[in-house]
């Protein structure tokens, strides 16, 4: 009887671990491989993930003529890769000396390390690492390791029985945190090195200029914080191995392209806007003081410069936090018009507005915030109070009570947001 039931047991499990796993074939080694997340899964996890990538990294870089370089030369690198998916390619406005990618397709660089950067194909070195993470899976791999299933598909929208949308919530606010700070192996590190060098070699571009990259970063790292190496740890046996790949696979790679002018006009546009987000980032320190007029002083500054969508936002932010709800209206407006995926200005404009008194136009807003990024607590707070001033019990209620599910209790609206449930349950 117990050997049947095992049995029984065994057949049950592989069953159910084969209605899991989906049938696919790898990119790299062209063989089938059985996978948690189809590839369709990973594209979507990686979208659901992007508002929070430009949030985290505050928006988008502002000007037309650098995001779309980098879209075509990304467009260049990827077009060799086996796997095919949508990427997508993004410059950021942190300082920070970093690159990263989502799982999927969605592929992320720094002002700041463009700012350190020397040629183009230390630039295509850098994109085509990320891009090689991509085709390896790693980030997949990451997700299908740490989350349950039932974590992944609630996050994709699918209903699972005896689950609510605040735990949906929190489940992706874990994924985000957890990809945009994922930090690889020396394995999975070495395998995109191998395919960074294959993909830059393959694209027309000198593969040295990936290894110039990491004889760089180790130079950085004697004198400030370089980000790149906290998720990409670097000993010297990559930097060897790099070394002993391109002599021995790629020995014309110096025949191949290292630089354009292209590259040297954006890098032009770059400095000349280096004065404004260095005041931007200046005026946030004197921001988290709260020493406000010092902050707005040096924002006026850094958009008298070069109108970012960060300066803007930013001081829309110290507007709000004076009680200057109008201007701080104004200056959102001007942020989300340079940056329609920046989720920060449109919290400030709808805070503002809810401050006003504004509720529909407020509910509008915060609606929108929440498309892109929907785990914030002072979005569904300030939601919660809207809904209750137009006379919308339930949706009050729902969201008062996601406020306080997913608040650290640091806010200072945890107390206003509970007598307010209090009062819309009637108890």
């Amino acid at each position: 009887m117990k050997k049947k039931f095992s049995k029984f047991l065994v057949l049950m499990l592989l069953s159910i671990f084969s209605i899991s796993c989906v049938a696919e074939i790898d990119p790299i080694s062209g063989k089938k491989t059985y996978t948690l997340l189809s590839t369709q899964q990973e594209i979507e996890i990686g979208q659901k993930v992007v508002p929070s990538a430009i949030n985290e990294n505050d928006g988008l870089y502002p000007d037309r003529e650098v995001q779309s370089y980098i879209k075509q030369l990304g467009s260049k690198i990827s077009s060799v890769t086996p796997r095919k998916v949508d990427y997508q390619f993004y410059v950021v406005n942190s300082p920070d000396i970093n690159a990263f990618a989502l799982p999927g397709g969605p592929v992320f660089i720094t002002r700041g390390i463009l700012l350190k950067m020397e040629n183009e194909s230390e630039l295509a070195g850098v994109l085509a690492h990320e891009l090689g993470h991509i085709n390896a899976r790693h980030h997949a791999k990451f997700l299908e390791k740490t989350y349950g299933m039932n974590i992944l598909v609630s996050i994709l929208g699918i209903a699972l029985q005896g689950s609510d949308y605040a735990s949906a919530v929190m489940s992706l606010a874990q994924v985000s945190a957890g990809l945009l700070q994922l930090k690889f192996s020396r394995d999975q590190e070495n395998e995109a090195d191998a395919l960074g060098v294959r993909f830059s070699y393959q694209s027309g571009y000198d593969p040295r200029g990936l290894l110039s990259m990491f004889e760089k970063f180790k130079t950085l790292e004697r004198g400030m914080s370089v980000e790149w190496l906290s998720t990409h740890p670097l000993p010297d046996t990559r930097i060897k191995n790099v070394q002993q790949m391109i002599s021995q696979q790629y020995p014309d790679s110096h025949r191949l392209k290292q630089n354009s002018t292209s590259f040297s006009r954006i890098q032009a546009i770059l400095r000349s806007t280096k004065e404004s987000f260095d005041y931007v980032e200046e005026a946030k320190k004197h921001i988290k003081s709260r020493n406000y007029n010092q902050a707005i002083n040096l924002l006026n500054r850094a958009i008298d410069i070069y109108g970012s969508n960060q300066a803007f936002t930013y001081r829309a932010l110290v507007n709000l936090n004076l009680k200057r709800f109008q201007e701080a209206i104004s200056d959102a407006d001007k942020a989300i018009g340079l940056n329609g995926l920046y989720f920060r200005p449109m919290l400030i404009k709808g805070i503002a507005q809810n401050q006003l008194n504004q509720w529909t136009a407020s509910i509008n807003t915060l609606e929108k915030a929440k498309n892109l990024v929907n785990d914030n607590p002072d979005l569904y707070y300030y939601l919660g109070v809207d809904y209750q001033a137009i006379g919308n019990r339930n949706k009050a209620i729902d969201n008062l009570t996601t406020a306080l599910q997913l608040s650290d209790g640091k806010r200072g609206w945890e107390a206003d947001a509970q007598k307010r449930l209090r009062n819309l349950k009637g108890y």
